[in-house]
């Protein structure tokens, strides 16, 4: 995440959601965790190096949950936390908005 040195709640909200992955990154994780791979061929057109990125960013501001599993081969799965979750009825009245500018 940047560093913002405005004291905006809207500015700062953008910045740890903004943009176009992060948003798709937590809808697809509200409905149960996933792995790096699972995520990757759910969200169309994302290259796996932004998708790691966005991830990084995401686990950084503890919106979303990485846990690493000791097995062979290693097993890294992808939750939402309680924070991230808050999230969830916000981005659903956001995508029914945007369905009105689709019309």
């Amino acid at each position: 995440m940047k560093t913002v040195d405005c004291k905006c709640p809207l500015t700062m909200s953008l910045n740890v959601i903004g943009g176009k992955w992060k948003p798709l990154i937590i809808y697809n994780l509200e409905k149960s965790n996933m792995r790096f791979g699972q995520l990757d061929d759910a969200i169309m057109g994302i290259s796996r190096k932004v998708l790691t990125a966005q991830l990084n960013e995401l686990v950084n501001d503890k919106l979303i949950l990485r846990t690493a599993f000791a097995e062979t081969p290693p097993r890294v799965e992808y939750s939402l936390t309680d924070k991230g979750r808050e999230l969830i009825p916000i981005l659903r009245s956001i995508a029914k908005w945007g369905s009105y500018l689709v019309e």
